[in-house]
């Protein structure tokens, strides 16, 4: 198998948090906006956090079909025990893993080397006179930078902590403020509380028995398994802005679906703020890498039309 060996370099953005000062009982600043957003977010959650910033780099060899959660484990164990990363299952269920590889949210247990190692590319590299080529090998502006440098190895993969979420040391985000939210529009089923019962008296025990085109409706939203990679591919969420994003949201539209949840409009009204439906903008940025295969802007898009339609 070690003639099946190849070389892969990872790039990983670090970062070790500086302690924190005890400010004692002075707090902040008397003129600071109070309350905000019911659903927290902006600058409070993605502020910049402060410590030691910087990017290390780590060569290894690997299988192509070797995960990049592989690789870290890898580094982690024989070359640096201080890598800090977050994974729990490593089989794409749990939803702990989730980075940034290449800039897109994804998770680590699910993301082959071969899939996502790049090449840099030459053509874009400045000469030495400070110049960037543009065009193409076959229009022959660059004659010996076009060659593939694949035999030297897999290529380059980059890593970063999950857009959006504050840092809390290396690959690990904080991604409590997501869970939060989650909670704040109470993911269970809330029913009217009335217990059916039989001619004898007794319960019913198939007093909520749903069709299979009830349990059609929300059962793909049960999939959710609260990663945040829908969160770190959302342009407004990631930016800062307040928004209780498109986790929660998706939270949400599970029990609006519900055929045998009673508080649908207490849900809509929930989300009906300029924190909630109202700041998705409709990019569906969120789909892309959804591990679980849920189309999260088409149900952004579901659930606002409900919302309007109340």
């Amino acid at each position: 198998m070690d003639d099946a060996l190849t070389t892969v370099t990872l790039k990983v953005n670090r970062f070790t948090p500086r302690p924190e000062r005890d400010r004692g009982a002075r707090g902040g600043s008397p003129f600071a906006k109070k309350g905000g957003s019911p659903f927290g977010g902006g600058a409070s959650r993605n502020r910049r956090p402060r410590g030691k910033q910087w990017v290390q780099e780590y060569t290894l060899q690997v299988r192509p079909e070797d995960t990049v959660l592989d690789c870290l484990l890898t580094i982690k164990r024989t070359v640096d025990p201080t890598l800090a990363f977050r994974y729990s299952c490593g089989h794409g269920m749990c939803g702990s893993d989730a980075v940034a590889i290449n800039g897109t949210p994804t998770l680590l247990c699910t993301a082959t080397v071969a899939d996502w190692a790049e090449h840099p590319n030459p053509l874009a590299q400045a000469d030495e006179e400070g110049f960037r080529h543009t065009g193409s090998a076959e229009d022959g502006i660059a004659d010996d930078t076009d060659v593939s440098n694949a035999e030297d190895g897999l290529g380059v993969i980059e890593l970063a902590p999950l857009p959006g979420f504050p840092v809390q040391r290396d690959l690990i985000a904080d991604i409590d403020p997501m869970l939060d939210q989650i909670r704040k529009l109470k993911p269970y089923l809330q029913a009217d509380g009335v217990l059916a019962t039989t001619r004898e008296g007794k319960v019913d025990v198939f007093e909520y028995l749903q069709n299979p085109q009830q349990l059609a409706k929300y059962e793909t939203l049960t999939n959710c398994i609260a990663c945040g990679v829908c969160e770190g591919s959302c342009p407004v969420f990631a930016g800062g802005d307040a928004f209780i994003g498109p986790a929660a949201l998706i939270a949400a539209s599970r029990f609006v679906n519900d055929s045998r949840d009673t508080a649908t409009m207490a849900r809509l009204n929930a989300i009906d703020t300029a924190d909630g439906v109202a700041a998705c903008q409709s990019v569906r940025a969120c789909s892309r890498q959804c591990p679980r295969g849920i189309d999260v802007g088409e149900e952004m898009w579901q659930i606002v039309a409900r919302v309007k339609e109340r």
